[in-house]
């Protein structure tokens, strides 16, 4: 493995530092800033896969999870174990506290269709920051190029869900052909609906194929204004009380 940037006790540069250093590296920097304390989330996109192929390859102390909505199509379920059979590793599922059938009567069925960002809020936000309690960083897959609401993303970068609370973007220079290279050369899992006109994948009720010369995230809440399910929200800034470390005992 490349060497690891060293981490120093008041890290306010590590954005800086680490722009432009390779994903693994950025991994495993991350493992070391915040021992046992971070977590990969995925959504089994190409980019989600990939990182799971350097968490393992590299063996990096990072757990991995994925928000199980109750809404995944049957090909993502799949990738999910095909996945922890290659590697060796286990992925958690991280639900919503109610069910799909819950979740109708409460709030009505088919939210996603009347009310797509309170669905997004039940079923991947809530879930997501309650899985986030118990740790101190979260790894995203995110790329700069995917939208506009996410051109900004630093490699490393403060959460404003809570102080102390860090997103690590090791993705966010690359581009979509970086990814695919990545995939080709490691022969990395991935999704089968990528060979089916889906390069972006959620939800199945809110995912449809997109045509040729449409944008990658067109199939995403196909004929809304929305184009993010409410994951990454805008960052905090980095300042020396919130990159202070915690005490080692």
């Amino acid at each position: 493995m490349s060497s690891v940037p060293a981490v120093s006790s008041y890290d306010v540069e590590a954005p800086e530092r680490l722009e432009g250093r390779p994903a693994a590296e950025v991994l495993a920097w991350a493992a070391e800033r915040f021992p046992g304390r971070v977590v990969f989330t995925t959504g089994f996109g190409a980019e989600g896969c990939v990182i799971v192929d350097l968490i393992a390859r590299e063996a990096l102390d990072i757990d991995v999870v994925t928000l199980d909505t109750g809404l995944l199509f049957p090909e993502t379920y799949a990738l999910w174990r095909r996945l922890e059979a290659r590697y060796g590793i286990t992925i958690r599922g991280v639900q919503p506290s109610l069910s799909v059938a819950q979740q109708a009567r409460r709030h009505g069925a088919r939210l996603w269709e009347g009310a797509p960002d309170r669905c997004c809020e039940l079923r991947k936000v809530e879930p997501l920051e309650a899985a986030l309690k118990d740790y101190d960083a979260w790894v995203s897959a995110i790329r700069r190029d995917q939208t506009r609401e996410r051109a900004a993303a630093q490699v490393v970068e403060a959460d404003a869900r809570r102080p102390g609370l860090f997103k690590i973007n090791p993705l966010a220079a690359w581009t979509s052909a970086d990814v695919w290279a990545h995939v080709r050369l490691h022969d990395v899992p991935t999704n089968a609906l990528h060979e089916r006109g889906y390069p972006s994948i959620g939800c199945w009720p809110c995912t449809s194929p997109v045509a040729a010369g449409e944008d990658p995230r067109a199939g995403r809440w196909r004929g809304l204004e929305k184009k993010e399910c409410g994951l990454h929200k805008r960052p905090g800034h980095l300042n020396l009380q919130l990159v202070r470390p915690p005490e080692i005992s």
